[in-house]
């Protein structure tokens, strides 16, 4: 089971606001911290000294705190990768190597002898991991994640990061990418136009990219970059993460029946298996609710993301709820269009498989 976590920067903050949001987390079931000490400027030691307060108030909600750091901050702290102390000292769960190494000196650091992981890059495409992988590393103690990335338009491309992923899939490494919070205002550096690892996530709801990373199925954690985001949000994506099925948020059509209601918003919905180019449909619904009446209305021309239920006139598939893939004549006008998948989560549509298990929510303030 993957993981939901956050990220802290104490050199931006105070060590109560940072608690208060560990707390909120902690609340809505998030187990990662992320917190980065690439650069140290001003008093090296009142600033670690901030930083081990936070890591051990984590600690003590047994959340489990990566520190991302670069080999220049090994010079600045005098310290070797062949003696983790300080970080096991600090009191970190682990390391993220923002820039590696030659692939020898990560193999040897996943052997320390305090159980320290040791989290490595993701994003860069070339064959990085497999270099570390034949140098035997302690597979259990190596980890992966994506970078976020500050400024806009410089976020990961979606077949870059998919095609990065199947390279640590295939070792069996757990990995994490970074979401961005809307209502979230800073991080390590200062431009920052949110704290993404895909490009196409900058400006979604927090809600509807968590849904896209589950949907791709090769991401195990997820971690919001910036802080310090709403507690709707964090309780939206917990709710989300947890929840066994996917949820689709529909807006309905004001004349809406209460039948159709129910059909929608009150039954499991299933992906028919035998997939069509034009219709995600759910077939469960006219044999559940056949009894039901759904008088034609509304019987507009169909358009992607439009959701449908059979009306009367539309024989043994009345009640059968459907989504539309993409646009399509309603000239019998038996298909009701009912409501509509909001905007920003017609994305989701081409990454739901046959098969799979979802169900429909009614769009409300705080989504």
């Amino acid at each position: 089971m993957g993981k939901i976590g956050i990220s802290i920067y104490p050199e931006k903050s105070s060590f109560e606001k940072d608690a208060a949001y560990l707390d909120l987390a902690h609340q809505y079931g998030f187990k990662r911290v992320f917190t980065s000490l690439l650069e140290i400027n001003g008093d090296k030691e009142k600033i670690l000294n901030n930083f081990k307060k936070v890591v051990e108030y984590a600690n003590k909600l047994e959340m489990s705190v990566m520190v991302d750091i670069s080999p220049r901050l090994f010079d600045t702290l005098a310290i070797s990768y062949e003696d983790l102390s300080f970080f096991h000292e600090l009191g970190a769960d682990g390391i993220r190597l923002d820039v590696g190494f030659t692939g020898h000196e990560e193999a040897k650091m996943t052997r320390n002898p305090y159980g320290l992981k040791i989290e490595i890059n993701m994003s860069s495409g070339t064959n990085y991991v497999d270099n570390i992988m034949s140098y035997s590393p302690k597979k259990d103690n190596l980890i992966a994640s994506h970078n976020f990335y500050p400024m806009a338009f410089s976020g990961l491309d979606t077949d870059h990061f998919i095609a990065c992923n199947a390279r640590f899939n295939k070792y069996g490494l757990n990995t994490a990418a970074f979401v961005n919070a809307q209502s979230a205002e800073f991080g390590p550096w200062p431009i920052m136009d949110g704290l993404c690892t895909l490009e196409s996530h900058r400006h979604l709801p927090l809600l509807t990219q968590v849904k896209q990373l589950m949907l791709m199925g090769t991401i195990d954690d997820i971690i919001i970059g910036n802080a310090y985001a709403s507690e709707a949000e964090l309780r939206l994506m917990s709710d989300t993460f947890f929840s066994p099925v996917l949820a689709l948020q529909v807006s309905a059509v004001a004349d809406i029946t209460e039948d159709e209601r129910i059909n929608l918003f009150d039954f499991p919905h299933f992906y028919r298996g035998d997939k069509s180019a034009y219709l995600l449909r759910s077939t469960m619904t006219r044999v559940v609710f056949k009894h039901k009446d759904f008088p034609a209305h509304h019987t507009t021309e169909i358009k992607r993301g439009d959701v449908l239920i059979g009306n009367e006139h539309f024989g043994q598939y009345k009640g059968e709820t459907e989504i539309a893939l993409q646009a399509m004549p309603n000239d019998k006008h038996r298909l009701n269009v009912v409501g509509h998948i909001v905007e920003e989560e017609l994305l989701l549509l081409d990454a739901i498989q046959p098969w799979s298990s979802f169900k429909l929510v009614e769009k409300s303030q705080d989504m």
